[in-house]
This record gives C-alpha cells, structure tokens and sequence, in this order.
C-alpha cells in the first residue's frame, strides 16, 4: 500500500534514534578534505573534521548532491508508489534546494520543500510533517501546513570562538580579534533562510550558555510545547548535560531531545556551538 515518506538531506541533523522512530530518510551531502571525498554522516563525522583542523588548518568543503544523485534517490523511494517529502537546508544557503527541484521534475509524486533552516532547524519542521503523515494527512495538506509552520522555527546557536567562521570566510580578520578580546559569544539566529548576528554575549562560555537559555525561553505562552532540540556541535559533555538539565528544569516541553550536529554545521561553526531550537505559536519577525 502506497505511503507517504518523509526525506531530508543530511543537514537536519535528526539523531538515528529520530530518524527510525519517525522512518526518515536521508541523502548525505558531499564532505571534501584535501581530495578526498565523503558522504556526510555515513563515512565521515564531525570529529573527523575537527582532527583534519588540528592536523592541517584546513575546513572542508561541502557540496550539495548533484541532480543525478537525487533522481537515483527519488527513483529508489518512490519504486512501491509511495509519495515523498523531502526538505532542504535553506536555498540562500547551498545549492540543494535547486538541484533536489530540478530531480522532482521528473517525479509525478515528490514534494520538495525549503526548510529555509538549517540543522534541526530543519529537523523540527522533518518530525512535524513526519507526524501528519503518521496522522493520515495528504502529502499536498502536509506541504501547506509545513509552509505555515517555517517562520516561527525558532533556531539559534551560540559560538564559542569565531575561528571557523573567519577562515570559511564568514568573518572579518578585525570582527575575530575584537570578539576575542572582549570574550564575546555571538548568537547566529536564522530569519527567513539567512545567518545573522543577534545578540553578542560576554563571558566564560558555559555561563553564556545559562544565560542564553533563560533569554530564548522567556514568552513562554508563545512555545509550542511539544519539543525543543538541544543541539551541540561537539561541546563539553558537561556544558551539554547542563543545558539540558537546565531547559528540562523549565517544564515548557513535552520532549527535550539532544542531538550532535552533523559535518555542514559542524564544517562552518567549529565545535564549541550550540543552540536551543524550538517552534513558536506565531511568526517570528
């Protein structure tokens, strides 16, 4: 019997504990170190990225999954009749979206949508279609609600050392050494598909991070209350197991899921980044 299946590329970040619970399916995006070439999350980590760092002083390179790539993909899930969602990292972000849109052309029963997220930014709008699907939803009423639910994604991370950003080119050689000499943290909020700077905390990391918290979760007649992802990007296990105690301390969500960003967040933020991401009532402006 023909079902609707949920997609995503590798970037939302879901833990293999979600993407089984909610039959997610994946396809990687490619991982350059020197010449080499890997597939995000199946034959590279995070910490592969971080030792090559060490070693060399060289950040990977990511690149989307061509479109011959993803009409292989689409042509294996949609072999029983079975329609497809499937989600991007945000289109002003990488070249993903255009490639997996110009792959469903050839698909009478694939529905691709632009997360205009990233990480489990992305993640929470794969588990809440996921839901609908599971709730007996159309896949055309699943994409219309899903297109309602993108802005009020609320998803931010706070980054301890600006060291990736500025060697990926996202940060000015100036903008690094002042925040390094004022122990400035920023906060990256995504709006409307895009990184920007919100807030500029001060301090020892671990307590930005308390702070950080208390802040994001203040209107809480404005949370969805059914999850928040606590997402890390290879943080001390100490500082994560806090967060976590803390967020849960607050009794908003129903479920408090930790998760350990993949290479794409990890390639561009560095290892001491991490975010609490939820879903808001309304819009965020």
């Amino acid at each position: 019997m023909a079902k609707i299946i949920i997609s995503s590329d590798s970037t939302c970040d879901l833990s293999a504990e979600l993407k089984e619970r909610y039959g997610v399916k994946i396809i990687p995006l490619g991982i350059t170190l020197g010449t080499e070439v890997y597939r995000d999350g199946v034959d590279i980590t995070p910490d592969d990225i971080y030792a090559h760092h060490a070693k060399t002083g060289e950040l990977p390179k990511t690149t989307a999954a061509n479109v011959g790539e993803c009409i292989d993909y689409f042509t294996d899930l949609t072999k029983d009749g079975d329609a497809v969602i499937h989600f991007t990292i945000s289109s002003t972000m990488s070249s993903t979206y255009n490639n997996t849109c110009m792959a469903a052309e050839d698909f009478e029963n694939v529905y691709v949508i632009d997360a205009q997220n990233l990480s489990t930014g992305s993640g929470l709008l794969v588990v809440a279609a996921a839901e609908m699907a599971q709730s007996g939803m159309k896949a055309e009423d699943i994409v219309a609600e899903i297109e309602k639910l993108k802005p009020c994604v609320d998803a931010s991370f706070v980054i301890d050392s600006l060291e990736y950003l500025h060697k990926g080119g996202r940060c000015s050689a100036l903008a690094m050494l002042g925040a390094n000499l004022l122990k400035l943290k920023p906060c990256i909020e995504v709006k409307n598909g895009s990184m920007g700077v919100g807030k500029k905390y001060r301090g020892v990391y671990g307590r930005v991070l308390t702070e950080y918290v208390d802040e994001r979760l203040q209107n809480v007649a404005d949370i969805d209350t059914s999850r928040v992802f606590v997402t890390h990007a290879g943080c001390d296990i100490d500082i994560v197991n806090a967060v976590v105690e803390q967020v849960k301390s607050k009794g908003i969500f129903k479920e408090v899921f930790l998760t350990r960003a993949g290479c794409t967040v990890s390639s561009h933020c560095g290892a001491n980044t991490l975010g609490v991401l939820f879903v808001r009532k309304s819009p965020i402006e």
